[in-house]
Formats: structure tokens, C-alpha cells, sequence
């Protein structure tokens, strides 16, 4: 068993750690970025493996998904032991140029077990976070699990998706000039507005993610209530599956806004994009977020987001001109901003034209070449396949 294909002349040969593929059904937006950047190198020349966890029922190994070489290991509790055994058995003669540690969920510390240069890949780190999610002793041990990043990765050659991930790396001690900020792209081509400009005839908000306890959807839910208490009405579409829908339709019934708030389940490519084109409002209340895809596919399409102004979803929604920040938790701040939007189509449409040339600033295509330069970098090459001087 190999780790994929030769790279082509001058290519890299790339190991990638991750907890999860996007074929996983637990998939993110950070399996997304790593499809979507990794796959461009793949196509670029250079030999990508990924190294994730599998699922019951997954096959284990998946070869040239987007170009990649998938091999899965143990289960997504099991992956930290089963990952470094896996590598140890099947990859660790493959002669690899540069490893990637993708660190999303917790560290897999690999500098101490891979042979090839590390360089570290951050989303967002959980922190405290952790606890608003998962029970006490698991949001414990990410806690803790966390806490030896600076002491382990202290050296490492760090690629960061957002300034406010930067910053709090720099907080926990990892040295500012390792770190490089590569912002997350989106597929321009595909993302638009509606050719005919049809939106909803009611007022709607649109979340899309996971619904994790932790992305907050409640605000949102409780947004509505007070609305209807100002006699605006307003309908929320939450799309995409998670544990915390059952709680959430609860709260919806008990706040009476059970015939407001829409509950999609799982959203295809093709509705996401209707659903982006479609609502007046897009809407993301999370505390903390490596970046913020959907702020950014919204506004692609047109359409304005109201978020928490908080870290990652800060640089993804420009105050006042594509949308509206507002103190995370605070609902009447939350209820204010969605209450503003849909009853002025004038700032709607100022922040939809704003939105749009926002948006194009950020392709997958560059944060895929400046992915490539860095990861030539940090194996000792430059382009071309030259030795640094």
C-alpha cells in the first residue's frame, strides 16, 4: 500500500491529517477547505494523501476523491491511536515532502510521530468553547488536549485561516512570524445571485451548517419570538442536520414560533444555492469560527448576513456595509439587525451590491496557489524545485 501517485516533475508528495473526508456524513466546513485546496494541488501536479478517520459501513481506503488518496483509520473517538498506527504500518516509507496536520478538531501531535517537516493547518482552536458543545468530561479533554499545542507545534511552519485565529495562537504562546494568514476561498463560478432577482415572498433568514449546540442556532429562534412580539413577521429556514434539532424544535413550540421556523434536514449542492439566492437575510450566531464560509457564499449570492461579532466571523462580514455584527449573545441586539434589514430594502440592497464585490475578492484558486507556495516553503523548495537561497 502506497500514498498515492508519483507527483508529477517538480511536484510535491503531500501527506495531509485530518479527522474527517468530506464523504464523512460528520463533514464541515473544514473538510471543505481541505477538499477544495487540496484537490487544486492534486490537480496541480502534486500527490496528495489524506489520512482521516472512517465511519461504519465506510470503505477504507478511497482512492482520487478530488485527486486525493483517502485512507481511513479507527472511528472519529478512536482516530488519535488508530491515525499514527495507520501511518506507521502503511505510509511512514512513502517518503513524503511535508505533512500537514489539519487541526480542527484536536491536535494529533504529529511532529512526534511523522517523519517528513510538519506544518500546521488552524481553523479555529475549541478552548473554552468546548464546553458549550460537548459533555463535561469530553469538553474537558479537548481543553486539556489543547493546552500543549504551543510547547509541541512551537517550531512548526503555521498556516492560519483567519487573523482572529492567528491572534489567539500568538495568545497561547506560538511565535507570530511562523504563522501565515491563507483566508478560505469560495467557488465564484458557481455561487451568483438569482437571474431573476426572486427572493421569498416572506421576510426569511437562512441558517446553513451544522446545528450543533455550539453554533447557537437558539438566538436566532429567539430572535423570532421577539419579532413576532413587534409584530414583524419573519421566517426562519435552518438548514442541514446535527444533534441539537430535537432541542431546537422544542424551543421554537415553546416560544409559539413553531409555524416561523422551517427545519430543512440535509440540503443539497443545488438547494444551498437557492437558498443563498432566495432569503433576505443569511444569518450565523456562533461565539467562534475558524472563518466563516457561508458569510462569504451568502454574499456571493447577494444576499447580507447578520452574525455574532465574534472571532473568524468578524472578517467575514464587513459591519455596515455587508451586513450587520452584533454582540454575540445579546438577542435584542440580534432581534434590532434582523428587524432593520428586512424593513429597509433599500439598506438590503446597498448591502447586497456590497456583498458581491466583498466576495470576489477570495477564490479557492488563490488560497490554493498561496497553500502551494507555503507548503514549497516549508519542504525547502521554491517553485520550479530550486533550493531556497
Amino acid at each position: 500500500m502506497t500514498g498515492g501517485t508519483p507527483p508529477e516533475s517538480g511536484g510535491l508528495r503531500i501527506l495531509v491529517l485530518n479527522w474527517l473526508d468530506r464523504e464523512n456524513p460528520l463533514a464541515g466546513g473544514a473538510e471543505t477547505h481541505l477538499h477544495e485546496t487540496f484537490g487544486r494541488l492534486a490537480a496541480r501536479g502534486h500527490s496528495v494523501t489524506l489520512l482521516c478517520s472512517g465511519w461504519p459501513g465506510c470503505p477504507a481506503t478511497r482512492v482520487n476523491l478530488d485527486g486525493i488518496d483517502v485512507h481511513r483509520a479507527g472511528r472519529r473517538y478512536t482516530f488519535s491511536v488508530a491515525g499514527p498506527a495507520y501511518y506507521r504500518r502503511h505510509l511512514a516509507a512513502d517518503g513524503f515532502d511535508v505533512v500537514v496536520e489539519d487541526l480542527n478538531k484536536v491536535p494529533l501531535f504529529s511532529p512526534w510521530w511523522t517523519k517528513a517537516p510538519v506544518a500546521l493547518l488552524v481553523h479555529h482552536l475549541f478552548g473554552t468553547t468546548a464546553f458549550q458543545e460537548a459533555s463535561v468530561p469530553l469538553a474537558s479533554a479537548t481543553w486539556a488536549l489543547e493546552r500543549p499545542i504551543p510547547m509541541v507545534f512551537r517550531d512548526t511552519p503555521t498556516v492560519s485561516v483567519s487573523e482572529s485565529t492567528r491572534e489567539d495562537l500568538i495568545r497561547r504562546g506560538l511565535p507570530g512570524n511562523l504563522i501565515e494568514v491563507i483566508p478560505n476561498g469560495i467557488e465564484l463560478e458557481r455561487f451568483g445571485p438569482d437571474p431573476q432577482g426572486v427572493h421569498t415572498p416572506d421576510p426569511t433568514i437562512l441558517f446553513l451548517g451544522r446545528v450543533k449546540k455550539y453554533k447557537r442556532v437558539d438566538l436566532l429562534i429567539r430572535a423570532v419570538a421577539r419579532l413576532r412580539e413587534r409584530g414583524v413577521r419573519v421566517v426562519l429556514r435552518i438548514g442541514g442536520r446535527g444533534s441539537e434539532v430535537p432541542a431546537l424544535e422544542r424551543l421554537a413550540e415553546r416560544l409559539g414560533v413553531s409555524d416561523r421556523v422551517e427545519f430543512l434536514g440535509f440540503v443539497t449542492e443545488a438547494e444551498k444555492l437557492q437558498l443563498f439566492r432566495r432569503s433576505w437575510i443569511h444569518a450565523l450566531t456562533s461565539p467562534k469560527e475558524g472563518w466563516g464560509i457561508a458569510n462569504l457564499e451568502a454574499a456571493a449570492c447577494g444576499t447580507p448576513t447578520v452574525a455574532s461579532d465574534s472571532p473568524g466571523l468578524r472578517e467575514s462580514v464587513v459591519h455596515g456595509e455587508t451586513g450587520l455584527l452584533v454582540p454575540h449573545g445579546d438577542i435584542d441586539a440580534l432581534t434590532d439587525a434582523i428587524s432593520a434589514l428586512v424593513g429597509d430594502p433599500a439598506l438590503r440592497s446597498r448591502m447586497s451590491v456590497a456583498a458581491l464585490a466583498f466576495a470576489k475578492g477570495y477564490s479557492w484558486d488563490a488560497s490554493a496557489e498561496r497553500m502551494e507556495a507555503f507548503l514549497q516553503r516549508v519542504a525547502g523548495r521554491v517553485v520550479g524545485g530550486n533550493e531556497p537561497d
